[in-house]
């Protein structure tokens, strides 16, 4: 659903996004009924004390009744009483509230988050995913602790302040009103103005965020090539419009605010000027009217000062909503109606005239078809951009082909679940991945049925035992972000580790050996040794010394298959891969 495009169209909008936003509230519905309540009682209380001094000036003060004037007071404390509980459940609860609705959102918005296809994340900053996750949904509990119920109560609050006051004098009441075209229009255009600033506001941090979370990731790149001072100017920049967006709305409330107590003070004025001349010129006003007048006067313009205030934040909320319903409504997702499991995989893999763009158009995989076979180690070369990575993303159903097949063992891998497929597939990347956790975590990635003992016994395996046994705390040291704490290869021989321990029937290696140094290597390589039995193995590399032992190599170039056979067979042909291993041999 396009609400950008419905939001010009009027404030029809705000209602279909709020009622997409109470949807949540059902769980909750006895506490929100009970908040509700509570500041509906809050709209008959106030105007009850203005009523309750009118009488007590009137009938226990003008006519002095000490007793009466007593049990006024004690009436009015009860009141006070009343309403200060009244206030106390209203806010505990609304902000309960809120905060539970905005835990059950952020869970979903995650939860959708985790199942969008990789083509999502191509084109989306983790800055703005993170503004959306975190502070969009934040402002969207405001929504019920200082938005809609406290609108309803001050409408009913209003509503009831003018009832009484036309029951006390209609021709003071009208007044009082004298004042409040010009406020209404004062409020129309606040809430103008004041909404489309909300929107840049949110806007500016979404910006603000994503810039500060890619600069400080790529700072190595930042400081390598002396782009301090130019990135430091663009971030200038950047949190200048955040501050310009910010004091814009403030100037708003600056002159919103200043209006509405210059009205306040000519209401009572008029007030003052006719009840006055009214009480001197006749009786048809008391002087108790005319106290319980002004102090209605207060609390009719604060609801109006209060119902653009809250009008805003109920806009500020909806606003979030409005961005945070945009990730939701993004249905690119991985379709996994697969019914099939695949508990016993043999590894054979089929591609039959498969074909694969990420953008429409740009075909990257042109009708490709190879087989590999199970328990064999099968390499893929080529130049940058030729389409290896392409082939390992589709395998795991990280994208969606275009046309074509894939099959594991016979079974098109549309037709396997999901789970039951990746479970059977690892991946170790070039640059791996590693959380700011223990290294038993990150190996586990908190699966319980991996214990302590069997993590120690896959690291003796492979060979990883003696630099994680020599760290501080061994398996429990902590790793920096991205595993910052660990060289190249220390943070490679951790995800080895982490895709050993699973045990995969086929395991892939996307550059996994590009950025070690020659002993990491030969661990690695001892380690391959190992994992090769019984299992299929696909190898991506760029140093072809590593894939010689591999029982076959496809050549890949622009999307085609131009080579494929064995490192011998290959070299016998005396093709381009022949010329790339000659290349690389001299250079070595």
């Amino acid at each position: 659903m396009n609400y950008s495009k419905k939001n010009n169209q009027g404030n029809i909008i705000d209602f279909i996004l709020l009622k997409r936003v109470l949807k949540f509230v059902r769980p909750y519905k006895k506490r929100f009924l009970i908040a509700a309540i509570a500041a509906i009682s809050l709209s008959f209380l106030g105007p009850l004390r203005p009523w309750l001094i009118n009488f007590a000036v009137d009938n226990y003060i003008m006519i002095p009744n000490k007793q009466g004037l007593i049990n006024i007071t004690i009436l009015l404390i009860i009141v006070l009483l009343l309403e200060a509980f009244a206030q106390f459940i209203y806010t505990f609860l609304s902000t309960w509230l809120g905060q539970n609705v905005i835990q059950d959102l952020r869970s979903k918005t995650f939860k959708h988050i985790l199942s969008l296809k990789m083509k999502y994340y191509d084109n989306t900053p983790i800055g703005t995913m993170v503004t959306r996750t975190v502070s969009d949904i934040e402002t969207i509990a405001d929504i019920f602790s200082q938005g809609l119920l406290v609108i309803m109560a001050e409408v009913l609050k209003l509503l009831v302040v003018l009832i009484m006051m036309l029951y006390t004098d209609w021709k003071l009441t009208l007044i009082t009103l004298i004042t409040i075209p010009f406020l209404l229009i004062a409020t129309a255009w606040f809430k103008k103005n004041i909404k489309r600033t909300f929107q840049d506001v949110r806007n500016q941090v979404s910006n603000l965020n994503t810039f500060v979370q890619e600069h400080i990731v790529g700072m190595h790149i930042v400081q390598i090539f002396n782009r301090e001072d130019a990135e430091y100017e663009k971030f200038k920049a950047i949190n200048n419009k955040h501050k310009n967006a910010n004091i814009e709305s403030i100037f708003y409330y600056a002159v919103f605010f200043p209006i509405v107590e210059i009205l306040s003070a000519c209401a009572i004025a008029l007030i003052v000027w006719y009840g006055g001349h009214t009480l001197f010129s006749s009786n048809d006003i008391t002087i108790g009217e005319l106290i319980a007048f002004i102090l209605y006067v207060y609390m009719m313009f604060r609801p109006i000062r209060q119902l653009a205030d809250r009008f805003n934040v109920l806009q500020m909320g909806i606003v979030g909503a409005e961005r945070v319903f945009t990730v939701l409504d993004y249905n690119e997702k991985i379709v996994n109606n697969g019914k099939l499991s695949i508990d016993d995989v043999e590894g054979n893999i089929l591609f039959d005239n498969v074909s694969f763009s990420y953008i429409d158009n740009e075909i990257v995989l042109k009708k490709i078809s190879f087989n590999i076979k199970a328990e064999s180690m099968f390499a893929l070369v080529g130049r940058t951009g030729s389409g290896k990575t392409t082939i390992v993303n589709i395998i795991n159903r990280f994208y969606d082909i275009n046309s074509g097949s894939i099959k594991i063992d016979g079974l098109d891998i549309k037709n396997i679940n999901l789970k039951s497929l990746r479970k059977n597939i690892a991946l170790v990347q070039q640059e791996p991945f590693l959380f700011s956790d223990s290294i038993l975590n990150n190996v586990t990635l908190y699966d319980k049925q991996i214990t302590l003992k069997r993590v120690k016994q896959a690291a003796h395996d492979i060979g990883v035992a003696s630099f994680i046994e020599a760290l501080p705390t061994s398996y429990d040291y902590v790793i920096g972000e991205r595993g910052s704490t660990l060289s190249a290869g220390q943070r490679q021989l951790i995800a080895f580790l982490r895709v050993y321990i699973l045990n995969p029937k086929i395991l892939i290696l996307d550059e996994a050996t590009a950025s070690i140094d020659t002993e990491t290597e030969m661990l690695i390589q001892t380690a391959l040794e190992k994992l090769s039995e019984n299992r299929t193995i696909i190898i991506i590399a760029h140093r072809l010394s590593t894939i010689i032992k591999a029982d076959k190599i496809l050549h890949l170039q622009d999307g085609n298959v131009i080579e494929f056979g064995s490192h011998k067979e290959l070299m016998k042909n005396q093709g381009e891969y022949a010329k790339m291993y000659k290349i690389q041999s001299e250079e070595n």
